[in-house]
């Protein structure tokens, strides 16, 4: 039966109730309000998929694969009498070989009270950051296989070198014949000019050509000395989905901004640019898939992500070592 207690009875329980403010810590109920938004971190743009062929991508289905290239013959002309057999060319079936050769996985575990009480959707949150992740990782590892592939170029495609011996005389700053200045200083549009120069020397064309630099390489070229980038800058263009620095080219080369691009020893940083054919690239994300954890109550999931890339035409990519004051 419930029992009712009269303001000033000399009941015990009366107390309990009649407690005000000044007894009473939490004499309010202070709800805690949690937004259903997620706070994701900054996320750096990937340039690889814009500058590479990705035409191999779907010819790939596991990790080893790898996709055989055929190159097209080089065809002599010879001079030609009349009543004189003319010389033939053999045609040869020369082929390279894309190898995917590189794997990344993600795994993660939401627990099952996570799942039914959070006010927000983990495993779809979790998923979206090992995406990314996956995908930063797959675009730095392209660009470092792009630079590689310049070590053994022909014609030599290296501006300047990053030396630990003599940083003026391994800096590229265009003046000299040697290309090699004793300053260590680097104007950016002589760069770009001279690397849109070697480009033109192998008849690389225009159409689909790219460049690619760090940060530290657009400030100083949007510098207001410069006025270069003052109108068509972004334009709304470019953004973190994709590093596009400008809606306009610039010396040819359609511009990227990237922090994937591994860092120097003593230059002030390295670039890249060519053409979107030189370098190949294929991936594809083997399977995602959602188990039991046997240990816990919570599902694992997992993913596994496999690539490759190889420089395709060595004459279609220029590197360079810069310094910047």
């Amino acid at each position: 039966m419930a029992q009712y207690f009269q303001a000033g009875s000399n009941n015990s329980a009366t107390s309990n109730f009649d407690a005000g403010p000044s007894t009473q810590a939490n004499s309010f109920f202070l709800p805690s309000i949690y937004s259903k938004k997620v706070l994701n971190f900054f996320r750096k743009s990937s340039v690889v998929e814009a500058i590479t062929n990705t035409d191999y991508s779907g010819e790939i289905t596991a990790y080893g694969d790898s996709v055989k290239i055929i190159k097209e013959p080089v065809i002599s002309v010879s001079d030609y009498t009349r009543g004189s057999d003319t010389t033939a060319t053999l045609l040869t079936d020369a082929e390279t070989s894309l190898v995917v050769d590189s794997a990344k996985a993600f795994k993660f575990i939401v627990d099952d009270i996570e799942s039914k009480m959070s006010h927000v959707n983990f495993k779809e949150i979790a998923s979206s950051s090992a995406a990314y992740a996956l995908k930063d990782s797959y675009d730095a590892a392209v660009i470092a296989t792009m630079f590689a592939g310049l070590s053994a170029s022909s014609p030599n495609h290296v501006l300047g070198a990053d030396s630990a011996t003599d940083l003026g005389a391994g800096v590229y700053d265009g003046s000299g014949a040697a290309d090699l200045g004793q300053s260590g200083e680097t104007d950016p549009l002589d760069l770009m000019a001279r690397m849109a120069r070697l480009l033109d020397e192998q008849n690389v064309p225009e159409e689909g050509r790219w460049f690619v630099a760090s940060p530290d390489f657009y400030e100083v070229l949007g510098q207001s000395s410069s006025k270069l980038l003052s109108v068509d800058f972004n334009a709304g263009q470019g953004s973190i989905r994709n590093g596009l620095v400008s809606s306009g080219k610039l010396r040819g080369f359609d511009m990227y901004k990237s922090n994937n691009i591994a860092a120097t020893s003593n230059a002030a940083g390295k670039c890249l640019a060519g053409h979107i054919s030189s370098t190949a690239t294929a991936q594809t994300i083997i399977s995602t898939e959602v188990l039991r954890d046997p240990s816990s109550f919570g599902d694992i999931v997992r993913g596994l992500h496999v690539y490759g890339a190889k420089v395709l035409r060595d004459e279609a990519i220029v590197g360079a070592f810069y310094g910047i004051d």
